[in-house]
């Protein structure tokens, strides 16, 4: 019988070496590199694709939203590059100025963690090591993201400082951070948490037998 790919199946198809080959390399990796980002996705016949497959529409997608983070971290830190040069910097006290290279650290940092997926993917390609670059680069996303919370945290505190007063900073910066907390990692937090809880009650409940009538 023709071997076809796992997790896809076409009415008609004939089996090929290069689908046969295509299976053995999709079982092999799976098998060395079990990757779960979450056991609420899909199975694969759903989305008519293989674990390699899916593997580079993670990387993709996860591309796609790094490049949204990389353009507002890049802005930010240019800006904050800037400000050393300008005339009204040599008026701002100590506490300002440590606030100030405080923020553009962490925004640099957070350049750094959004921008080394791509780097990785660069230096490991071709390598077979998809799986773990995807678990890798989720992991740089999520600590990028977090920095770039307390970068514009901080930029919103230092600005508020210097134009309305410390007290008014206070307010704006945990505005900021309640925000990008709440919208970054609360919200999404909570609902997988409801769906996991959601998909473990279904489980116990297919393995509760029918009760038998007498």
């Amino acid at each position: 019988m023709p071997a076809r790919r796992p997790g896809r199946f076409r009415s008609g198809e004939a089996g090929t070496g290069r689908h046969a080959t295509g299976a053995l390399v999709s079982a092999s990796v799976f098998v060395s590199f079990p990757i779960a980002m979450s056991r609420l996705a899909p199975p694969l016949s759903e989305r008519n694709e293989t674990e390699l497959e899916r593997c580079d529409r993670h990387l993709g997608e996860l591309m796609q939203e790094l490049r949204v983070a990389q353009t507002g971290v890049q802005v930010l830190f240019g800006f904050l590059l800037t400000v050393p040069f300008t005339v009204r910097f040599d008026a701002l006290g100590d506490g300002q100025r440590r606030m100030f290279f405080a923020t553009l650290a962490t925004t640099g940092v957070a350049a750094m963690l959004l921008i080394a997926p791509s780097a990785q993917h660069r230096v490991l390609f071709r390598c077979g090591d998809k799986h773990h670059l995807v678990r890798l680069a989720n992991r740089y996303a999520l600590a990028g993201l977090a920095c770039v919370a307390v970068a514009i945290t901080g930029a919103l505190a230092l600005v508020a400082d210097v134009v309305f007063g410390s007290s008014f900073a206070g307010l704006a910066g945990a505005v900021a951070a309640l925000a990008c907390g709440w919208c970054w990692y609360g919200q999404p937090l909570l609902r997988r948490r409801s769906l996991h809880a959601r998909a473990s009650s279904s489980r116990r409940a297919a393995r509760v037998p029918p009760a038998t009538t007498r």
